[in-house]
This record gives structure tokens, C-alpha cells and sequence, in this order.
């Protein structure tokens, strides 16, 4: 199954796939040389679909649970003050995502979008400590009566370039659902109430809408 945002460019692909296989065929006479050729460009399909998968996930709901809104690898747990939204303190979970990471968001909380806005910027690497203030991103915050407030940001990296975000405010949405796409490498950073129980560690591999980040007492 593949996400509905990488259906254009699975298609355009798939034509270039095929004609350059037609040309290589009908213009390149040595074996290895054509064959090397095809090979190399069948590969890079196949990254292609497996960049724009969308795997299902089974979540199991709780409003007191924040579930990771990505696939990938936790790299910061720090707090933070929060100067957008809450302008407060808070722990933020931060979560890179490699190109080989499924790239679906997905809402970490079920509830209500009380916030959401884009805001372009730089493609600093998604790791660079600025990245979460200046690279293009989107910031949403959702909250529900177990859990409370739960603000994540998209964060477009060095390879991204495209930020796909669906939150509206006023809309209530489902703890795991779709949330949106971020097209070819990031990060997503989460921002907790200070009382939340944090159940990640730095360095811990995390999949979207199953691993649990944190809970409420």
C-alpha cells in the first residue's frame, strides 16, 4: 500500500522507468554495460516505492498515551521552552527519520486541532539544533481531556522539500490516523506537558502510531 502523496510521482517514475529501459535496449549494445544500466534504475524504483509506503499500523487508543507521530529514531529528550505556542516549558521528544523511514505522520493524540500553521524556511540537516526554528515547517497542537495539550512539528531536512500537512483547526481527529507526508528525509519534535511520563529513550527506534513516547498519571 502506498500513500496517496507519492501516487504522481510513483506513476512519472514508472514512465521514465520504461522508456529508459526502451532506449537502453535499443541503443546500448554491450551486455554488462546494459544490463549494469537497467539494474541501477529497477533500484531506484524500487526506493521510490518503498520511500512512499504507508504500512498499516495497529494502534491501540488511549487519550492518555501520546503515541510517536513517525517512524524513526528518538534523538533529543530535553526540556525546552516552547516559544510559538505555548510560550511555557516542555519536554521535547524529537524523532529523525532516515530516507529509508516510512514518512507517514500520523497524530500522536486523539482530540481536537486547536492550532496549525506552515511556515516556510530553510533546509538546514534535520538534526541541526536551529532546524526546529528555521527550516520550513508546520506546528500542530491537539489536545483531549486525558492527556491534555500535545504540540508536533514537522520539520522539512536537507532532502526535503515538501511538507504535507492535513491538521485543520476545529477538526477532531483519531490517535494514529493520518496526519500528513514529509517527502524525503526530517525530523517530527514533540512538545509534552512537564508532568508527562516519558516511555522512550535517546537512540531507541520508534514506529508511528504504535510506540508509546509518554502517559499521564
Amino acid at each position: 500500500m502506498f500513500h496517496k502523496e507519492g501516487h504522481k510521482i510513483i506513476f512519472i517514475t514508472l514512465v521514465i522507468v520504461v522508456g529508459s529501459f526502451f532506449l537502453i535496449d535499443g541503443f546500448i549494445t554491450n551486455e554488462w554495460i546494459r544490463k549494469g544500466l537497467m539494474l541501477a534504475i529497477l533500484v531506484f524504483f524500487i526506493l521510490i516505492l518503498q520511500f512512499f509506503r504507508n504500512p498499516k499500523r495497529n494502534t491501540h487508543a488511549n487519550e492518555k498515551q501520546a503515541l510517536s507521530p513517525v517512524d524513526g529514531k528518538v534523538v533529543v529528550i530535553e526540556e525546552v521552552m516552547e516559544n510559538e505556542v505555548f510560550k511555557d516549558k516542555r519536554i521535547q521528544v524529537s524523532v529523525f527519520m532516515s530516507p529509508i523511514n516510512v514518512h507517514v505522520t500520523r497524530h500522536p493524540i486523539a482530540g481536537k486541532v486547536t492550532f496549525s500553521k506552515y511556515h516556510p524556511g530553510k533546509y538546514l540537516v534535520a538534526w541541526h539544533p536551529k532546524a526546529s526554528e528555521e527550516n520550513e515547517r508546520t506546528t500542530v497542537v491537539i489536545e483531549n481531556d486525558g492527556f491534555g495539550k500535545v504540540l508536533y512539528r514537522q520539520i522539512a531536512g536537507a532532502l526535503a522539500r515538501r511538507i504535507v500537512n492535513y491538521a485543520k483547526v476545529g477538526t477532531k481527529v483519531e490517535q494514529g490516523s493520518d496526519s500528513g507526508f514529509i517527502k524525503f528525509g526530517s525530523r517530527v519534535d514533540l512538545f509534552l506537558p512537564l508532568d508527562a511520563d516519558i516511555k522512550v529513550e535517546l537512540n531507541q527506534k520508534v514506529k508511528g502510531g504504535e510506540s508509546i513516547i509518554a502517559e499521564m498519571k
